[in-house]
């Protein structure tokens, strides 16, 4: 006597496709979740760190990074806290720019201690030990660099400060534009560009076209105020 194959019935086979159908989706909503989180994070980063420009003057009268008093305005911090105020060129303190590049590791370039100053001053977060500027200086939400600078880093500009914020993939630059901006990453105060910034004012690329925006690769962007 032969024994009997048995099978899934048509009942059972549609509940797990149902059940498939429902991780898929689970998985989907939650990779869109950690996206549209990274976009916030992103978003923030360019919010607030104007914030602690403006907080830095109304507390001292004088810019972060480019302040020529800062043994003054926060020597005791320093102090408190262990660390070494950095001494950065003295010819352009006061001058109302943040000089460097905003990726700049150079002790004694005024965009690495405007970070060391609006610490120590309790404006943002983060370690004042500037001992290893490289290793002390601010990264978005996929661990590129974030930073602050005077001079337009991306062809096109005007403002007085800029912050840039790197390897961003395109598919968020271009979320940041609609969200801050006017959705063209070639134009207004937002702007996305390639390669790697080294003092030069860099192209900006298009959201779409030729040479446009390629979603999984990555970018600087940039907003100028």
């Amino acid at each position: 006597m032969s024994a009997r194959q048995k099978g899934f019935t048509l009942v059972e086979i549609a509940i797990v496709l149902v059940i498939i159908g429902l991780l898929l989706g689970g998985v989907l909503k939650g990779q869109e979740l950690i996206n549209s989180a990274k976009v916030k994070n992103f978003i923030n980063d360019f919010k607030t760190v104007p914030l602690f420009i403006y907080g830095y003057q109304d507390k001292y009268r004088a810019l972060p990074g480019d302040d020529r008093d800062v043994a003054t305005h926060l020597g005791s911090a320093a102090t408190n806290a262990s660390v070494t105020l950095l001494t950065v060129t003295s010819t352009t303190q006061g001058n109302g720019r943040i000089e460097g590049n905003y990726n700049s590791t150079t002790a004694t370039d005024e965009s690495v201690a405007f970070w060391q100053q609006v610490r120590l001053a309790n404006l943002a977060a983060g370690n004042a030990n500037f001992t290893d500027p490289a290793a002390a200086m601010p990264t978005n939400a996929d661990g590129g660099r974030l930073g602050i600078q005077s001079t337009s880093p991306i062809t096109g500009m005007t403002g007085s400060y800029f912050v840039c914020s790197e390897g961003i993939q395109g598919k968020f630059a271009k979320q940041i534009d609609i969200t801050l901006d006017d959705g063209n990453t070639a134009t207004g105060s937002v702007r996305v560009a390639s390669g790697t910034y080294a003092g030069t004012a860099l192209t900006a690329v298009p959201t779409t076209g030729t040479g446009g925006i390629e979603d999984n690769n990555t970018y600087i962007v940039c907003t100028a105020f």
